[in-house]
């Protein structure tokens, strides 16, 4: 389970809470209510990670609950901070390894991701260009690593937390879930051939959907890597690594984030992921666990690939659902309205003897 972090975020007079916008430029600064500035996320998390019924492993995933901690103390960011990631890749694992290995310098060195402790719209574009230059350099960087093949390449799902802010940069069919006060909220589009806006897309670049696959190859409209589909370099192709952001405002309303690769949303939808984990952090309040445990449902739903999840808590629950052991407890010791006359009519002649 990740490190708890309590940490006093500077209040913007200028934020409120936005829910599944497709761009930092659509956000509204509006000046929120007062449960919106008090609120202050309480970072944890938990990941699980299983081969599933595939004979290679080529998931990977990142998990950071302190980012500033993590990359050192010249950095400045608004409070909390943190950063996570899965990255499914295909065509061997050499893609999808390579990214997990190298994400934070792509994104927050060599990208010259901003710093402030404040949080605006202009810092909200910055940190919106910065990902996506970062998304970029890494496409870039496999097409030159001779120890990465041509035909390896990974999807890329990222989720970033600066203080109240939550940003999801997504490329591929990764999910992001956001549970808001039990209701599934889609943090990221899955980039897939079937998405009308992706297939005009791909047609207009002259790329075509045969049998759902892109140019009859690929499950996925936009991956880092596939330098075999892109070449020649610099050409325009119909399969890309642009990444579409989505961010929020956190509130206290929204309890926990889910991050999973496609071999999850195969076989659940949206809500069902939300209900499952959210019964379980009733429970024991334990992401890892939860984490697991849907990694194990998918399985059981017969589920074909690699498993991958990540879950990121926001909020602290304030009750637990009790046990079963506690419920059968109950059940035992219970008695009934005609018990209970008998019991003391009982008693009654007991005391009379």
């Amino acid at each position: 389970m990740g490190a708890e972090a309590e940490v006093i975020v500077p209040v913007q007079q200028t934020i409120t809470t936005v829910l599944d916008v497709p761009c930092c430029s659509d956000v509204d600064f509006k000046s929120p209510d007062t449960t919106t500035l008090q609120f202050v996320p309480s970072i944890r998390s938990g990941s699980f990670a299983d081969i599933g019924p595939r004979r290679f492993m080529e998931d990977e995933h990142i998990r950071i609950d302190d980012l500033s901690e993590h990359l050192g103390s010249l950095v400045r960011f608004p409070q909390p901070c943190a950063f996570y990631g899965v990255f499914d890749g295909h065509g061997g694992p050499e893609a999808a390894a390579y990214v997990r290995k190298h994400v934070l310098r792509f994104l927050f060195e060599d990208a010259n991701f901003p710093q402030t402790s404040e949080v605006d719209e202009a810092f909200l574009k910055e940190v919106e260009n910065s990902l996506r230059e970062g998304f970029l350099l890494a496409d870039l960087a496999l097409a030159d690593e001779c120890n990465v093949c041509s035909s390896s390449g990974t999807t890329a799902l990222t989720a970033l937390v600066l203080g109240r802010l939550l940003m999801v940069a997504n490329v591929g069919d990764c999910r992001a879930v956001l549970c808001h006060k039990g209701e599934a909220i889609n943090m990221s589009q899955d980039h897939r051939p079937n998405y009308a806006s992706e297939r005009r897309r791909v047609e207009e670049l002259g790329g075509f959907i045969d049998d759902g696959y892109l140019n009859g190859v690929l499950s996925v409209t936009r991956a880092l890597g596939d330098w075999d589909m892109k070449l020649p370099r610099g050409s325009a192709s119909p399969l890309i690594a642009e990444p579409e952001f989505r961010q929020i405002i956190l509130s206290e309303d929204d309890e926990f984030l889910i991050i999973g690769c496609d071999g999850i949303w195969d076989v659940m939808s949206s809500q069902q992921a939300v209900n499952l984990v959210r019964r379980g952090l009733r429970r024991h309040d334990d992401p890892e666990q939860c984490a697991k445990d849907l990694v194990m449902e998918a399985l059981r739903l017969n589920t074909f690939d690699n498993l991958t999840v990540v879950i990121v808590c926001f909020t602290s629950v304030d009750h637990s659902e009790p046990s079963q052991s506690r419920q059968r407890r109950l059940r035992c010791c219970s008695f009934s309205a005609e018990a209970l006359c008998s019991l003391q009519s009982w008693l009654d002649n007991s005391g009379s003897r």
